[in-house]
């Protein structure tokens, strides 16, 4: 098997095809009646990661690009002759933002399709999602009231917006994410997404966290070590030395540079999301990119399996 963009979108394409025979139910709902979508969900999805793919933030541009380049993948593009102004993008758009429970199952089931997942170290953070830079969008936007102002201390500057918290694995397959305010507590939110990912943990036994200094604390350590999971994070000050911290700066890395990915392949915080919905679906598509990415490198034996040179260009 080939390892380019061609071949990536027809192995998801024909994956996410494949589930949806599956298990139907997995589909978006749509009106009972009404003009028939020409283009399928599995299309719409793998048409999603192919833009998270090639860096395009705005989805109209996108679809000029892809109904003049990528139609040979597409046959029925949205906005194309013939259609109906549903399948144009403002109907593209709302059927993507419906499209968030599938964006999301499709992430899981790609990423236990990989040797990574069966890794027995993960790494934790959160990235900022700029989500407006003027204090009349704080003020008027749909998004008021989630998104808030918050700090980066990794790049030493505030932000009015949402946070994105990743677990990943060494070689950077998401494995549980979540998307917060600017100001939730990093550990409430991965005792969280523990426990809204029961399996996850299960199939786990015996895992290491990798986290930094916002996961100090007795009772939340106490709270990991009975669901059977390892914490390793920086020594405080006053605190005696922890055991591997001569391991914790190289591999922290590691989910910054998964970060930076997702922020300088991705264009993260250019989401142009104006809803929670608009915000979460692109959010939700550009991880399953990721996810596919690495997929399709650990299907094809690539020695990288987060590289995404063969897919950019």
């Amino acid at each position: 098997m080939t390892n380019d963009l061609d071949t990536l979108a027809t192995a998801l394409y024909a994956r996410i095809d494949d589930e949806l025979k599956a298990s139907p139910w997995l589909a978006p709902a749509r009106p009972a009646v009404g003009i028939a979508a020409t283009l399928s969900d599995a299309e719409l999805l793998t048409l999603a990661v192919t833009s998270a793919l090639l860096g395009y933030s705005s989805e109209r541009r996108w679809l000029r690009r892809a109904g003049r380049d990528f139609r040979h993948l597409f046959p029925c593009m949205p906005g194309q002759s013939g259609q109906s102004g549903q399948s144009g993008q403002s109907g593209h758009n709302k059927r993507l933002r419906a499209a968030s429970a599938l964006l999301t199952h499709m992430i899981r089931i790609l990423a236990t399709d990989t040797t990574l997942w069966s890794d027995d170290v993960w790494v934790v953070d959160s990235t900022p999602v700029g989500c407006g830079c003027s204090r009349e969008t704080a003020k008027r936007s749909d998004l008021a009231g989630w998104a808030q102002y918050g700090y980066c201390a990794s790049h030493s500057r505030y932000f009015w917006g949402l946070r994105l918290h990743l677990v990943c694995t060494l070689g950077g397959l998401p494995v549980l994410f979540a998307v917060t305010d600017a100001k939730a507590d990093e550990r409430e939110t991965l005792r969280d997404m523990l426990d809204t990912a029961p399996d996850v943990v299960a199939s786990h036994p015996s895992q290491t966290i990798i986290g930094d200094k916002n996961h100090y604390d007795r009772e939340f350590e106490h709270d990991l070590a009975e669901r059977h999971l390892k914490l390793l994070r920086p020594t405080r000050k006053g605190e005696p030395e922890r055991a591997g911290a001569h391991l914790f700066k190289p591999l922290r890395q590691v989910i910054e540079s998964i970060n930076q990915t997702l922020k300088g392949q991705f264009d993260l915080e250019r989401h142009g999301g104006k809803s929670p919905a608009g915000v979460i679906v692109r959010i939700l598509s550009r991880i399953l990119a990721l996810t596919a990415a690495i997929w399709h490198n650990d299907k094809t034996d690539q020695p990288v399996k987060r590289s995404l040179i063969a897919y950019d260009y």
